[in-house]
């Protein structure tokens, strides 16, 4: 990967309105993300911004989010008489506890004004790095806050190949019980699921089970996503490092693959106790509670 760049900017919004299934806004405290996964769909997204600059090279500090947010909210809350506007979700096209939020903390200030603010709706955090126990302390004065850390394997090696930068699996999932054991609600996304990796009944299996184990009650799974951008950065990478495992990924974005994995998944699910859920991501379940 080319030269680090971090940038510190003033962003005109941060409180915006969200097209993604299940949330009502979006906070990004960054632009860019660190980890440099190579399946990630924001590096598409992302590259106006960065038309020349290579994915997982480059962070955008909102560093006046936490101020912004907070005018904001004020302004939101005189037109609508409510400090509930819907449910809110960091982040939809970075990480919002990237390693330089360590330094910058704009994540952290950010929840710190909505909990000052007292909001009434539900906040979620998705994310791949375990700075977010951090935060325990800020997280347990917000009404109703779940975390929820991507899971796409069980195997370091495996995340750390294709998600090159990201914290281990072992240090999320070990995140996940630190969460459940603070009485913070939690969930896990596994998504895109891995085709090679992750796509058979006795692997889907092995994470659910392991979820379980730290508390987790809340699952997502989610097909991989392989547009023309995010697909050509992933092939250069997989043609040096691993050719072998092309074929595996050509085969994901077929009906007979998505058909045959959503039955295996279907199956690991069986007597779990879970719901069904709808849209892009094709199932989004509850586990029961370990006894």
């Amino acid at each position: 990967m080319g030269e680090l760049k971090i940038n510190l900017i003033q962003a005109k919004s941060v409180f915006i309105k969200s097209g993604l299934p299940g949330s009502d806004w979006v906070i990004n405290p960054y632009n860019g993300c660190l980890f440099g996964c190579m399946y990630c769909y924001a590096a598409q997204i992302a590259r106006w911004k960065h038309p020349n600059e290579e994915w997982g090279t480059y962070l955008d500090v909102k560093i006046n989010a936490p101020e912004l947010l907070k005018k904001e909210l004020t302004k939101l809350e005189k037109r609508l008489k409510t400090k509930n506007f819907g449910s809110v979700f960091f982040s939809s096209v970075t990480d919002p506890y990237v390693g330089m939020e360590a330094k910058y903390q704009i994540t952290r200030k950010c929840l710190e004004v909505l909990a000052d603010f007292r909001y009434e709706g539900s906040i979620g955090i998705q994310t791949k790095s375990p700075l977010v126990t951090k935060d325990i302390d800020v997280l347990k004065k917000l009404k109703k806050v779940s975390v929820g850390f991507t899971v796409t394997t069980l195997d370091d090696k495996v995340s750390r190949f294709l998600e090159v930068k990201a914290p281990p699996i072992t240090a999320r999932i070990d995140a996940l019980k630190k969460l459940h054991n603070n009485t913070i609600s939690t969930y896990a996304f596994i998504g895109p699921i891995l085709p090679y990796f992750i796509n058979t009944e006795q692997k889907i299996n092995e994470l659910l089970n392991k979820l379980q184990e730290v508390g987790v009650n809340e699952v997502w799974f989610e097909h991989i996503n392989l547009s023309p951008i995010t697909k050509a950065r992933l092939y250069q990478y997989l043609k040096k490092e691993a050719p072998e495992l092309i074929p595996y990924f050509n085969q994901t974005d077929t009906k007979d693959y998505r058909e045959k994995l959503e039955k295996i998944i279907q199956k690991a699910l069986k007597g779990r106790g879970l719901k069904i859920g709808l849209g892009k991501v094709i199932y989004h379940r509850k586990l029961p509670k370990k006894k």
